[in-house]
């Protein structure tokens, strides 16, 4: 065995405590032990590994569950070779040293770094990631966690309502807009609609730039007979409502930054890309950011997404991880003469979101897409299985244009089909 391959660390990682086993090249447990979770624990693990194997940082390779996180920085940045394992294939790997099923953070080290020996390419090697796309990665988290939160908020702002004012739902399906709060602000009760003008809510509307409703329209709405409720039930409700609505408020600004804060980072990544491959001389190329966010049905959030949850993949032009990762690689299970096709749920969550809106959109803006869209649902597909395909489609045409480092044109498949 070469000599770089040696030794094999596994690290089964934890909140508190660390464990780590080493594995010579002949399979050979040389030791094992704890560390506890911190600076001084990392930083201790690291000594240890080297002081036991002897060998250089570039020399030890290291198998862990999790692809990112502080033990993973920290062996990195000592100079080792992590590689990362899913946990679905270790639980496979563990079968073999234990057929009963049993399971402890001693065993799954050494399962790891075993498996590692024996089966590298069932690992996948870690590079250091760019800062900006861990930026990247983490802004677009925060904002699909405060849109979550704005759809709750936003429910609960809806049950009230229903409770005594049910004619303000008739006005917008989004009640978390800002001229929505600020319109409940003013007219908040049956009542209160009564004694409303109709020039307040033409300059409401106009300094929100609303043109789908007139003022005078909002008026009779808001005036239709009232539900009759139980004494102090208004009361009651707008108390929730005016608290919800303050979050709410705040909900939205924060979104409104979250927004700023991805244009601002893949704007730079793109930036950052184009210095260092454009060299003195030479024409620049098509940056990745620039030929994804020409795909249809590409917005702000899908290339976010893209970028911060698939960025090695996407630099790799890897199609089959790409459309594993996002789930829209379908699942084959034969025997004999037996064939099942399913649907493949082992995908990052946000990453699947993220292709399944891209096709959404792409289907109402890209004729090609929704050509083949409204084929396969006269074969019999159903709506989410179509757009599963559109979005297989799509991620083979950006790899495609990622590799000849063009963008996206419409016109090229007419114009191929066209020509003699």
């Amino acid at each position: 065995m070469d000599d770089e391959r040696q030794w094999f660390v596994g690290v089964d990682w934890a909140s508190e405590t660390h464990h780590v086993c080493i594995v010579d090249a002949r399979g050979i447990k040389v030791g094992e032990r704890g560390f506890r979770h911190g600076g001084s624990g990392l930083a201790e693990m690291a000594d240890w590994i080297l002081k036991l194997t002897g060998a250089p940082a570039e020399a030890i390779h290291v198998a862990i569950e999790v692809p990112h996180g502080p033990v993973v920085e920290s062996l990195m940045e000592r100079g080792f070779a992590v590689h990362a394992i899913n946990p679905k294939q270790l639980d496979r790997f563990r079968d073999r040293l234990s057929p009963a099923g049993a399971k402890d953070d001693s065993r799954d080290a050494e399962v790891m770094g075993g498996a590692l020996r024996t089966d590298p390419r069932c690992f996948r090697r870690l590079a250091a990631v760019d800062p900006v796309v861990v930026e990247l990665r983490e802004w677009s988290r925060i904002a699909d966690d405060l849109g979550a939160e704005r759809v709750r908020l936003v429910n609960r702002m809806r049950e009230q309502l229903w409770r005594y004012f049910p004619q303000m739902l008739e006005l917008s399906p989004d009640l978390g807009a800002d001229w929505m709060l600020e319109l409940w602000a003013l007219v908040p009760t049956p009542a209160k609609a009564h004694r409303v003008r109709v020039d307040t809510l033409a300059r409401l509307l106009k300094r929100h730039r609303i043109r789908r409703l007139g003022s005078e329209e909002i008026v009779a709405r808001l005036r239709t007979p009232a539900i009759a409720v139980a004494a102090g039930t208004t009361e009651a409700a707008t108390a929730h409502i005016g608290a919800v609505v303050r979050r709410v408020r705040l909900v939205n600004r924060q979104i409104a930054e979250a927004h700023r804060q991805l244009d601002r980072l893949t704007e730079r990544l793109a930036a950052d890309s184009s210095d260092q491959d454009d060299a003195p001389g030479q024409r620049g190329e098509q940056r990745d950011v620039t030929i994804l966010a020409s795909l249809p049905g590409v917005g702000r959030i899908v290339l976010a997404t893209l970028l911060a949850e698939a960025f090695d993949p996407l630099q790799r032009r890897d199609y089959h991880a790409l459309r594993c990762l996002s789930g829209v690689a379908p699942v084959t299970r034969r025997s004999g003469k037996s064939k099942i096709v399913l649907r493949r749920l082992a995908a990052r969550g946000r990453l699947s979101n993220a292709v399944y809106h891209w096709a959404r959109v792409a289907v109402q803006h890209d004729p090609r897409s929704r050509a083949k869209y409204a084929a396969l649902r006269q074969r019999g597909h159903g709506h989410a299985r179509a757009l599963r395909s559109v979005a297989d489609r799509l991620l083979a045409v950006a790899c495609a244009m990622l590799e000849s480092r063009s963008t996206f044109d419409p016109g090229h498949i007419a114009i191929r089909v066209a020509a003699p």
